[in-house]
């Protein structure tokens, strides 16, 4: 039965890179191996074509010669076998799988990376602002000095793997390297665990930071603040602290990018005669001329009235929607006055009301009359 295509095996293209080919096989691996599928002949089979389309395609001789011979140059270049020298390449693969060390590898590990959700109100967003947060954080246990041991007693060397931290296991004709079961990985064994971390030699404690929140940062927007994240383990660098700014809703502004939209309600009188109003920025009060006859959902633009732009300091603008706000709770003079404007302007509707005329005939062509 002829052999399938070690690339089409992987599922990349002919000129993937050797990162590309290692990403595919190793999720691969992680699906079909044994371990996982027991008793799946099905899921055994793909594990082993993964396998050995993996060590021929990541060795670079290997690869020049598939590709320009096939798999009958692989297989009298390797005596027919095609798994030459494949147990360093599989040994590497599972050691970063399984948590395991490869070769030459210690068990120390960067800390993770921690994420911290901080609400501001949009003045704070716009100006600038520095913030005290309290952040969980663990450090090295007092009472042990952070060796995990009850004061006074002291860890022996796991007598599984010899203090190494690591088990091989023997599968078939390959050999897998992972963490010791009895030790996890630390080498060690505690007879006396410390009473205050339970033999973890870390405590959990709340440490402030001083965030300082540039004028112009937006939603979402976030702040790395380096080696403040979960310390490392077994001296491994500690990770980092992204505090992710959300900003609290508005009583009068909406916020776009860089610019604010406010609605600014005028009354009847000042929409039609004109007028001069106050509105606000945030940075105070300020003038708005309104021109006679404003109609309701004009826009009015106050540039540079806006946010700075946190990266280019550019400043965004104002904008100032209109809302001719109909009267209510009119007395008996106000009524009389209005039904007799109402009166004049329908003596000369075309004249007073050109949109409401001009929409009237398009309901008319609409049902064609």
């Amino acid at each position: 039965m002829p052999k399938k295509d070690y690339y089409a095996i992987l599922g990349v293209n002919r000129d993937a890179n050797d990162d590309v080919i290692k990403k595919a096989y190793r999720k691969l691996a992680m699906k079909y191996h044994p371990d996982r599928n027991p008793n799946d002949k099905e899921a055994e089979e793909k594990f082993k074509e993964a396998k050995e389309a993996y060590e021929i395609l990541s060795d670079a001789k290997k690869r020049d010669t598939y590709d320009r011979f096939g798999h009958a140059g692989i297989d009298s270049s390797s005596g027919g076998s095609g798994f030459e020298g494949f147990g360093d390449a599989f040994s590497d693969i599972f050691g970063d799988l399984f948590g395991g060390g490869g070769r030459g590898r210690s068990n120390v590990y960067r800390g993770a990376d921690l994420r911290y959700n901080l609400e501001i109100s949009l003045e704070e967003a716009a100006h600038g602002v520095e913030k005290t947060i309290r952040i969980p954080t663990v450090e090295e246990c007092d009472t042990c000095g952070g060796s995990g041991a009850k004061p006074g007693t002291h860890a022996t060397t796991c007598p599984s793997c010899g203090g190494s931290g690591q088990m091989r296991i023997q599968q078939g004709f390959f050999s897998l390297q992972q963490p010791c079961p009895r030790c996890h990985g630390s080498g060690r064994i505690i007879p006396d665990p410390c009473p205050e971390c339970g033999a973890a030699g870390r405590v959990k404690r709340q440490k402030t930071l001083e965030v300082k929140i540039p004028p112009g940062i937006d939603e979402g927007m976030r702040m790395r603040h380096a080696n403040h994240g979960e310390p490392g383990v077994n001296g491994g660098p500690p990770g980092d602290l992204y505090v992710e700014i959300h900003i609290r809703r508005h009583s009068v502004f909406e916020r776009e990018h860089d610019d604010l939209h406010c609605e600014m309600p005028i009354s009847f009188t000042t929409a039609a005669l004109g007028g001069e109003i106050e509105i606000p920025t945030l940075e105070g009060m300020a003038r708005l001329k309104i021109p006679a006859e404003t109609q309701s959902g004009k826009v009015f633009r106050l540039r540079g009235k806006g946010i700075k732009n946190v990266r280019t300091h550019s400043h965004g603008d104002l904008l100032c929607h209109v809302l001719v706000e109909t009267p209510v709770n009119l007395t008996e003079r106000q009524r009389e006055l209005l039904w007799e404007f109402d009166e004049i302007s329908r003596s000369n509707a075309d004249h007073h009301n050109p949109k409401a005329k001009s929409w009237m005939d398009k309901v008319k062509a609409f049902f064609g009359s």
